[in-house]
């Protein structure tokens, strides 16, 4: 397989932590220590071995604070465990559990409290770091009712770095299991749950009150992360625990399965772009487009498209005028065939699979060619030399089921590209409808608010553009499960250089990507999966 040149930008970070505390020859005259040293700094300071707490390891201070996340009322707590948060340092969010016994169970989430941790020993015990020896008459509640912040983070990044998320409340969003539960499938007991991103733990343990609830399709998961020790050492494993019903927001009692999938797309060839660039899609089901047709929508919002303003109809915005630039234009899907697991191709006429004099990728399912730098679109846009941006405002597309788009019409799957250009209105009425994905919801899964544009409450991610005229094929790898209807492995932005004699292969199968220096010697190697289906 040949190499594949791609271009890593590194940006380079640079944190210095000022801590807490001053100097007693007269630097800072009449400066006195912080009492209170943050959860990061605390958590920073175990190295691996028991480390019994002073105010001289704790640079001057004695206590800490943090609000309370922990509740015993639902029985799913370890025993004893005292578990709260802060952001007192850079606005790292940190947790830490403390060990007092019974009297743990009079603090309820959203208190505020003060611990006194001198003598106490920051230690991992069963693999959950913990300040020990600690009486419970060293904890203080100074306030009650303190909001409590949802927290999303996909379980990816819990398994990445556990001990950043570890005795902290997070959200588990867009839960799901593997198989489809059943009414018999209960609660009690270790749940793989995947939301899309990875498969963590959710325990919950036997005499929890919520241990025989029936298991959800869909739901969100709040709980907090602990770690147990591995079978090696030095393993931790991380788990989420619920700490009680009220921690499970189910969001879907039913499987909706999508049948065409955006897999990737070229918006711009090494050469001009008109009637060469084209977009991939993967079918999860056996398609006869004559007997259900589709449709694509591709927006390009720069700056000379028309109508200007906010995109008043959606992906129907179309243009204003018979020439020129459209914000808008359609193609319709309505010959042809695709069979479940198989790439299917939308675009211009030529097929070539980097702009002119390029491999010839006709032998592909092209079940729509259609030279749009000729001629106007089916139903709106007008004739175009390209219809992506290429940078600046925001481009993308949608793939719809019917050759009917208007205003309210809902795509089954889309990607945008870029955030720029007038995207949302003010008032959130318009604006490009987003579908069910990945990537965007139409219900906020968090606040449940409705969320159905392109920039709106927590859909604003957006691929990024690359290197003009270079001829990148942007390859989307994830991972979709038929089954169960939802993505098992998000789609990621992949970023192929192709050349002029590349092959489909590489927009289809696996491909090898070399990173090399400017003296041509590789520095770095991956392997860059398409777009997948699990059945």
């Amino acid at each position: 397989m040949k190499k594949l040149l791609f271009y890593t930008l590194f940006f380079a970070a640079a944190a210095t932590t000022m801590l807490a505390g001053c100097k007693k020859d007269g630097n800072y005259p009449g400066g006195t220590v912080s009492p209170y040293i943050p959860l990061y700094d605390l958590r920073n300071l175990y190295k691996g071995t028991d480390l019994t707490l002073s105010a001289d390891n704790m640079f001057g201070s004695t206590k800490i604070s943090g609000v309370v996340v922990s509740d015993f009322s639902g029985k799913n707590m370890p025993e004893g465990l005292l578990v709260l948060q802060d952001k007192k340092r850079l606005q790292q969010l940190r947790g830490i559990s403390i060990p007092i016994g019974a009297d743990a169970a009079k603090y309820i989430p959203g208190d505020s409290v003060s611990v006194d941790v001198v003598g106490g020993v920051l230690k991992r015990v069963n693999g959950l770091l913990q300040i020990t020896g600690v009486p419970a008459s060293s904890v203080t509640k100074v306030a009650t009712g303190r909001v409590i912040p949802p927290n999303r983070v996909p379980s990816s990044a819990i398994l990445a770095d556990p001990s950043r998320y570890e005795s902290t409340l997070v959200a588990i969003v867009k839960g799901g299991f593997d198989p489809l539960p059943t009414p018999a499938d209960k609660f009690g007991g270790d749940k793989i749950v995947n939301d899309g991103f990875e498969n963590i733990t959710l325990h919950t343990e036997a005499g929890a009150t919520f241990a025989n609830t029936s298991l959800p399709v869909s739901a969100n998961f709040y709980g907090i992360v602990f770690e147990q020790a591995g079978a090696k050492p030095g393993e931790f494993i991380p788990e989420v625990r619920m700490r009680t019903g009220n921690d499970v927001q189910i969001l879907s009692s039913t499987v909706e399965i999508k049948p065409v999938l955006i897999s990737g797309f070229i918006s711009d060839v090494e050469g001009g772009d008109g009637n060469y660039e084209y977009m991939q899609f993967l079918a999860t089901k056996d398609i006869d487009f004559k007997a259900t047709p589709y449709s694509v929508v591709v927006t390009n919002n720069a700056g000379a498209s028309l109508p200007g303003g906010f995109p008043t109809l959606s992906w129907a915005t179309g243009s204003l005028t018979t020439t020129g630039a459209a914000r808008t234009y359609k193609l319709d899907i309505t010959s042809g065939s695709a069979k479940k697991g198989t790439y299917f191709y939308v675009g211009g006429t030529t097929k070539l699979i980097n702009g002119p004099n390029s491999t010839d990728i006709s032998s592909s399912n092209w079940v729509k060619a259609f030279n749009y730098s000729t001629t106007n679109g089916n139903g709106f846009g007008v004739k175009t030399s390209g219809l992506f941006a290429n940078s600046g405002n925001a481009s993308g597309f949608a793939i719809f089921q019917g050759t009917t788009v208007n205003a309210n019409t809902v795509p089954v799957d889309v990607i945008m590209v870029g955030a720029g250009g007038s995207l949302l209105s003010p008032d959130g009425t318009q604006g490009y409808r987003i579908a069910n994905t990945d990537w965007y919801d139409i219900i906020n899964p968090i606040t449940l608010e409705p969320q159905p544009f392109y920039r709106q409450g927590s859909n604003t991610l957006n691929m990024v553009y690359t290197t003009s005229d270079q001829g990148f094929f942007y390859k989307l790898s994830g991972i979709y499960n038929v089954r169960l209807g939802k993505w098992v492995q998000a789609r990621t932005q992949n970023n192929l250089d192709l050349t002029k004699t590349s092959t489909i292969d590489e927009l289809e199968g696996l491909t090898i990507r070399i990173g090399v220096d400017q003296n041509g010697t590789e520095v770095s190697r991956d392997t860059i999966p398409p777009t997948t289906l699990k059945f």
